[in-house]
């Protein structure tokens, strides 16, 4: 957990805008969907080819066309969520939400008279993340308040607890409600004057702890929806090329709710209880390119080599919220204090703010190889195949770019020094197979997604269990696939720079089905 101590400290660099290191994670650490046979062998088409979702792993597969088809891929995603925090287990209720996977075309071409025989283009659209989601977690906690976190961040700032005009200061929109429902003011001990947080401020003047119950709910909307573009190219079936340009847009909304409460019983210790709503609305559009080659030595192996670079997001964001705090008569101030975002910029004169900046994605490699049961050329005496995938993604590599003149550089810098310290490289390991029966076919698939963090202590995980059936008769085809993801993760409630940090582990399953339907012509 030191690793945190240091991030905290980065984070306090200069003026606290809205980007915070897990933006990094969210935007990377995913599984992509695809079509549903794609994710019934576990999305392992790196050196497969044939297949539309090569446009997102290796476009060099395009190049196995020698037709032309059209493919669309709806689904639906079941959620349901679980969290232990501070010993004590939680759950979050479930979500179903409507999903895409590839949709789009290929259009092949095929000259048996030119040393490169096939050429194909394609366009096509994929949801690349699924932001839906809901984790939840509460506990007793006699170690720490998030009114800590503010106390912090203002301290730091050098400010006056009585800073005026609020709404301008260069502090988080948390801190400045924090600020003027009084949840932090001053406090002085033994003659020193310091900024403390109304939850703890009896135990600091009595030397106890305080007792307090937190809860935390998160819920996430929206994804990113990539386009893409996609041409290759092969010579003489042995070596084929390939390359795509992806746009995606992302889409991303979050409500936060966190309550915390005084569990003492004493109704004169000027702490009741502290609510506080975060919404937070992120958007943009990006840009990225795909690399990929495939070599075939013979009709039964594949091996495959692509490289993605990072995507350059466009991106920006709003952050609202309000605070409610009911102090106990504190300053003589009866029943409870409410601020929102309005309090502090609107009635003030001035509009909410929106922050833009770009964000760098990580690299990303892969390395893959294929195995055809009976490989022949004619594709319809094929009787089956096994395929994996190794990719490796440079988490840290994550970058913030500023492209406001008037933006505190300090401040990217420290969440990007924070990026590159908290988060390492990981490896994804992908694997599946089909068996053919004449016109049907039966696929299984699995895949596992390496936890980013570089902290030992911190566990987290991906993992698909994938299965499904096919059917393939007269230029028509039919997929169904059922994926169940296990995730493991954490979640900080706030971060502190000057004691340990708790968190809550969570873990999430999602159950997704989808349908291909598609069309040779």
């Amino acid at each position: 957990m030191k690793k945190f101590f240091y991030l905290c400290s980065l984070l306090y660099a200069g003026n606290i805008a809205a980007q915070v290191p897990e933006d990094a994670i969210r935007m990377s650490w995913n599984a992509p969907s695809g079509t549903a046979r794609a994710q019934a062998i576990g999305g392992a088409i790196g050196s497969l080819g044939g297949e539309i979702t090569s446009l997102y792993a290796n476009p060099a597969g395009l190049a196995f066309f020698k037709t032309s088809e059209f493919v669309i891929s709806p689904g639906l995603s079941m959620y349901t969520g679980k969290s232990n925090f501070l010993g004590s287990d939680a759950k979050a209720s479930g979500q179903n939400n409507f999903n895409l996977g590839t949709t789009g075309f290929v259009f092949g071409y095929n000259n048996p008279n030119s040393k490169w025989s096939n050429k194909a283009f394609s366009f096509a659209v994929n949801r690349t993340a699924n932001f839906n989601g809901r984790n939840y977690y509460k506990g007793e906690n006699n170690y720490s308040s998030f009114s800590e976190a503010y106390v912090e961040e203002f301290s730091q700032s050098g400010l006056p607890i009585d800073v005026f005009p609020l709404y301008s200061a260069p502090l988080s929109l948390g801190a400045k409600l924090a600020n003027y429902t009084y949840l932090i003011d001053t406090l002085t001990v033994n003659g020193r004057t310091e900024i403390a947080g109304m939850p703890q401020r009896n135990a600091i003047l009595n030397n106890t702890d305080a007792r307090l119950m937190q809860e935390k709910d998160v819920r996430t909307t929206g994804g990113i929806t990539e386009l893409a573009f996609g041409f290759a190219s092969n010579m003489d079936d042995k070596i084929y090329f390939g390359g795509s340009i992806g746009i995606p847009i992302i889409k991303y909304n979050r409500t936060t709710i966190f309550n915390e409460s005084d569990l003492s019983g004493d109704n004169n210790n000027n702490f009741n209880f502290a609510n506080y709503r975060e919404d937070y609305a992120q958007s943009g559009v990006g840009i990225n390119a795909r690399l990929g080659m495939i070599f075939k030595p013979t009709e039964q192996l594949r091996a495959g080599l692509a490289i993605q670079t990072p995507t350059i997001y466009g991106l920006k964001e709003r952050t609202t919220g309000s605070m409610s705090v009911d102090l106990e008569n504190y300053l003589d101030i009866p029943g409870v204090v409410n601020a929102n975002s309005d309090t502090i910029y609107t009635q003030n004169g001035q509009f909410i703010p929106e922050y833009r900046y770009d964000m760098y994605s990580p690299w990303k490699f892969m390395v893959s190889g294929s195995y055809v049961i009976n490989g022949v050329e004619d594709v319809s005496q094929q009787k089956g195949f096994i395929s994996a995938d190794v990719e490796y993604v440079t988490y840290g590599s994550t970058r913030f770019v500023s492209v406001d003149a008037n933006d505190n550089n300090d401040y990217y810098k420290g969440v990007n020094d924070a990026v590159k310290f908290a988060y390492k490289g990981a490896f994804n390991f992908r694997v599946g197979g089909e068996m053919k029966f004449n016109t049907f076919m039966a696929r299984l698939g699995f895949a596992y997604y390496g936890k980013p963090y570089d902290d030992n202590q911190l566990k987290g995980n991906r993992m698909n269990l994938s299965g499904g059936l096919g059917y393939r008769n007269k230029g028509i085809f039919l997929d169904l696939t059922y994926v169940h993801s296990i995730n493991k993760d954490i979640d900080f409630p706030y971060r502190l720079s000057d004691k340990d940090n708790i968190y809550a582990g969570l873990k999430n399953n999602i159950g997704n089905v989808l349908l291909t339907l598609g069309f040779k012509f």
